[in-house]
């Protein structure tokens, strides 16, 4: 084995938290680095124009075609402290089954790109369930970065799926995590998010050792359990379909909708409804090769 690294491993976390709940998770996976000796460095992600929470009910539904295509407002130039980090740490939420729209800017991001070209990068996801398409999405954005992803985590909410997907909705509509007495609290369990100190903590052994950190490194810790993905294959795809067509519906007669676009500037490209369709579909097959309950690459 190597000798230990003669300088701090440098660790970058990237972000962006609307409840602090993620905030939370990196607090609980950043303690022990620091505790190592690690240099742990946050970059907090700032859209130009702030996403309200709680959130106005068409301003939500709203940003789902940007979302879904991957055109994301844009956000202030990421500033970083280093040029190079020995790990780059993307925390993200999921926004209708892909990466948050900030974070999705960020690693489309000019500024970005030097940080992420050749670095270790390691995923870091909370949301309600429904996890997977979002994490394809965002191996396809790293690898046309030039990154290498070698490790995922993900938490999700404590309540069932078909809770959820009521408690969600009304947290992110209300701000109260607990919208009602009679329905459960929406949310990641504590007790998971003070888990993820237990990831940080064996990344943090692996940093030190430079042959440990250049390879998957929580193989065997249950950082990921895609039998909770929550996604059934068929039902997903059909989802999904569905979604591209009736989306399709609504921009049918145009071009696309005004304003910035963070990957092609101020005029978005034209997307016809056929090229939204085809998206769609793309991204659903994932779940129709492999399917959300087998053994996959995540």
């Amino acid at each position: 084995m190597n000798a230990e690294h003669t300088h701090a491993p440098k660790v970058l976390i990237v972000y962006y938290s609307q409840t602090g709940q993620l905030s939370r998770m990196i607090e609980a996976f950043a303690a022990p680095l620091r505790q190592s000796g690690a240099e742990v460095e946050y970059c907090a992600i700032r859209p130009q124009q702030a996403y309200p929470f709680p959130w106005p009910f068409w301003r939500f539904f709203n940003t789902f075609p940007e979302t879904v295509h991957l055109q994301p407002a844009p956000i202030e130039a990421p500033q970083f402290a280093h040029e190079r980090y020995d790990l780059v740490v993307i925390a993200y939420t999921v926004w209708f089954l892909s990466p948050a729209q900030p974070i999705t800017a960020f690693v489309q991001h000019p500024a970005a790109q030097p940080i992420l070209r050749g670095a270790s990068v390691m995923t870091l996801i909370g949301c309600r369930n429904m996890w997977l398409m979002a994490q394809e999405k965002m191996k396809t954005l790293l690898a046309d970065a030039g990154a290498k992803l070698i490790d995922n985590v993900v938490k999700i909410d404590a309540c069932s799926s078909a809770w959820s997907f009521v408690t969600t909705p009304l947290w992110l509509l209300t701000g109260k995590q607990q919208g009602a007495e009679w329905l459960p609290k929406a949310g990641i369990a504590e007790a998971e998010i003070a888990d993820c100190s237990r990831f940080g903590a064996r990344v943090a052994e692996c940093l030190h050792r430079p042959s440990e950190s250049v390879q998957p490194m929580l193989r065997g810790m249950g950082a990921v359990d895609a039998g909770r993905e929550g996604i059934d294959r068929k039902i997903g795809h059909r989802a999904v379909v569905s979604q591209g067509f009736h989306q399709g519906q609504r921009n049918a007669g145009h071009d696309g909708r005004a304003g910035q676009r963070q990957r092609y500037g101020k005029e978005g490209p034209p997307r016809p409804h056929a090229q939204r369709t085809c998206c769609f579909q793309h991204a659903a097959r994932p779940l129709q090769e492999s399917g959300a309950r087998q053994q996959i690459d995540v």
